[in-house]
């Protein structure tokens, strides 16, 4: 899972960068493209790993991407660089700060809105004229990509992002446009350190999921030891940091789960989207599996832990054996049986 950071100038992208990586930069490489990669936080795999005590233990991982020069009305081509990211953080900007204008969160976040849907718009326009004129040119055009180009330009004149339209955000023949405003996104208000309100009731607006980060606060904690941060936490009435909030509303957001799989020489997470059969799931380890499933053996996580161990838990009949069109579901322990 990779996710954009984006945001106006001034909203706080590189402390929230921060926050969530604890990757901290120095002043003299002020405004570069980051890259950072943090493991998912999973207490499954924990106790897993202590049952199974393998060579490796591997958790699911978060890519986050914050782009050069985000400040959007300096860059229009600041979106050529997030078009790869699964999700968007969007970072809004509401504390107070001196000399500066007063915060206009929401304002700012349909600001951002717009200059997707332009970004977008532009892509389709050019794609549109390419086909009109391969047409004209008796060469083939596929026509249920341009009567979706048709929709989508539709929604784009009107203001609306694609995401607002499923069926348009998830088109496999659209997903090579990678279309920005048809992505995900995850609006974080950077607030100050004592404020725990969100802006007004308008955000629903941006049909977005929304949560409150108090940037300057995490970025401090991140770079704590688990002693110093433990009092940190208790001191500012915290019960989860940031930084594990963010990846589980960004899996909520994808609409993502975690199956496991174990053994001696591997205790491992991997992650797929909710109601993907067993067969494609298979295919995010190897693709020799797919090709050669035959079936997959599943045990849940919980009767794993009610069990004890896995000869108990197929003793008492919680072990069983799916085909390929089985939804994993998530917590899933799987042995997948195959043939190459």
């Amino acid at each position: 899972m990779k996710l954009g950071i984006i945001g106006l100038e001034g909203a706080g992208k590189s402390t929230v960068f921060e926050a969530l990586t604890g990757n901290i930069q120095g002043e003299g490489h002020k405004g570069e493209s980051r890259i950072a990669v943090v493991k998912v936080p999973d207490n499954r795999v924990d106790l897993l790993s202590e049952m199974y005590k393998p060579r490796k233990t591997i958790f699911a991982q978060v890519e986050y991407f914050l782009p050069a020069k985000t400040g959007i009305k300096k860059d229009q081509n600041m979106w050529v660089s997030v078009r790869d990211c699964d999700a968007f953080i969007l970072v809004a900007r509401n504390f107070s700060q001196y000399g500066v204008e007063e915060a206009k969160p929401v304002q700012d976040c349909l600001a951002i809105d717009q200059e997707m849907i332009i970004s977008d718009q532009v892509v389709v326009e050019k794609r549109m004229e390419r086909m009109e004129l391969d047409s004209k040119r008796g060469k083939p055009v596929n026509p249920d990509e341009m009567t979706l180009l048709n929709k989508c330009l539709t929604l784009l004149e009107s203001e609306t992002p694609l995401r607002n339209d499923p069926e348009i955000a998830s088109s496999p023949l659209l997903r090579g446009y990678a279309f920005v405003s048809a992505k995900p996104v995850l609006v974080l208000f950077n607030n100050n350190d004592e404020d725990d309100n969100l802006p007004g009731a308008s955000h629903t607006d941006l049909n977005n999921i929304s949560m409150i980060i108090k940037a300057k606060l995490e970025q401090e904690l991140s770079q704590m030891t688990e002693g110093e941060a433990e009092d940190f936490l208790k001191e500012f009435n915290i019960s989860v940091t940031a930084r594990d909030r963010v990846i589980q509303r960004s899996y909520d957001l994808l609409g993502l789960i975690s199956f496991f799989t174990v053994g001696e020489d591997e205790v491992r997470a991997w992650t797929i989207k909710k109601s993907t059969d067993a067969v494609d799931a298979a295919e995010v380890i190897h693709s020799d599996i797919k090709k050669g499933f035959i079936r997959a053996e599943v045990l849940s996580y919980q009767d794993l832990m009610d069990a004890g161990t896995y000869p108990e838990a197929r003793k008492k009949g919680t072990v069983r054996l799916e085909g390929k069109t089985y939804k994993v579901q998530d917590g899933d322990i799987i042995n997948f049986r195959f043939n190459v």
